[in-house]
């Protein structure tokens, strides 16, 4: 496999947790007020978007292929909580 096909194939891996990360970070400015403690929505996406990433590479170590959807459910249910915790939701 070329230089080219391993960069679509790494970057298809990911693309689930990017997604996911944008859709918290903009979804949490509508849903929930934001207050002076919490963090620029861009920081938001970096920190969701490593977790994901975190669990994508835990799913795929864990099943030993990519794209079981038990991987996904645990992507959404992590970043889910992540993004609990950078709005500070125990506060509202």
């Amino acid at each position: 496999m070329g230089f080219l096909p391993a960069l679509y194939h790494l970057l298809n891996f990911f693309a689930p947790a990017l997604a996911v990360a944008l859709g918290l970070a903009v979804g949490a400015r509508f849903v929930l007020s934001s207050t002076p403690q919490t963090p620029a929505w861009w920081s938001q996406v970096a920190i969701n978007f490593a977790v994901g990433g975190g669990v994508l590479l835990g799913g795929l170590w864990w099943f030993g292929r990519d794209g079981k959807l038990a991987t996904y459910a645990a992507l959404v249910v992590l970043c889910a909580c992540c993004q609990w915790v950078l709005s500070r939701g125990w506060r509202r």
